[in-house]
């Protein structure tokens, strides 16, 4: 019988992250989640690709309409997106979403959030406020997956409604939660929902539906100085209200 107070994810044979003194391992993994912009090139097991997928479908959804579909890429494959997406970013630079990921006008205290996490990237790797040039490159790294060797496009229903995006979002945590379970990293990239037309045609995308994000999938490069970004987050008190009696 296996030990509930474990502080550690069970062994499936796919591996172990390492364990986080005081905390358990659903905690462990919540709290060493990031957005990793570079990868190693070792290889992860289709198997465990899948694994992770299945566990991430358990995420609630209204219903149980489960509204996700995804597409993983490795390989070929990989490549081919990756090279038909750079190519359409050089012939149109702004793209063409078909949903706004982020307001029109940008106010307190979201600006200055946005601000200090690119101003803190981009300090890392030197760019220069105003360096339009490598700042072009940097972004370009999203269509290369930042080279992890598994690469992932969602897609979602055009019919459905806002709900069915807020079921979505629980699924993609899951995928996350679920890799680092596992000893892997992720970064969830809504820049792939910028050229819908050539990942639609690239992956075979049906009409009805829409390109939601991607998602980067492997194990950290460490050794990159961008995996150095810490990231900060409010404390409870910042963004939670106590009603009491």
């Amino acid at each position: 019988m296996p030990d509930d107070t474990s502080t550690e994810p069970a062994d499936l044979g796919f591996g172990r992250p390492e364990p986080t003194p005081g905390l358990n391992a659903v905690d462990a993994a919540i709290t060493t989640r990031r957005a990793v912009r570079a990868f190693r090139p070792d290889p992860v097991p289709d198997a465990l690709v899948r694994h992770i997928l299945a566990v991430a479908a358990r995420a609630p959804s209204g219903t149980n309409t489960q509204p996700w579909h995804a597409h993983v890429l490795t390989g070929a494959a990989k490549e081919r997106l990756t090279q038909a997406v750079l190519a359409a970013r050089e012939g149109k630079p702004e793209g063409t979403a078909e949903y706004r990921y982020y307001p029109r006008k940008w106010a307190e205290p979201y600006l200055s959030r946005r601000r200090r996490i690119g101003w803190d990237l981009y300090g890392l790797l030197g760019i220069e406020k105003g360096d339009r040039e490598r700042t072009w490159a940097q972004f370009g790294r999203n269509y290369l997956f930042f080279d992890a060797p598994v690469g992932m496009v969602f897609t979602i229903d055009r019919d459905l409604e806002t709900g069915s995006w807020l079921d979505y979002g629980m699924f993609l945590q899951n995928i996350m939660i679920s890799a680092r379970g596992h000893g892997l990293d992720t970064c969830p990239q809504a820049a792939w929902m910028e050229y819908p037309d050539t990942v639609s045609q690239v992956l075979g995308i049906p009409e009805e539906q829409m390109v939601v994000c991607g998602m980067s999938l492997g194990y950290a490069d460490n050794d990159k100085i961008e995996s150095q970004l810490v990231t900060a987050r409010e404390p409870v008190e910042g963004f939670a209200t106590w009603h009491d009696g």
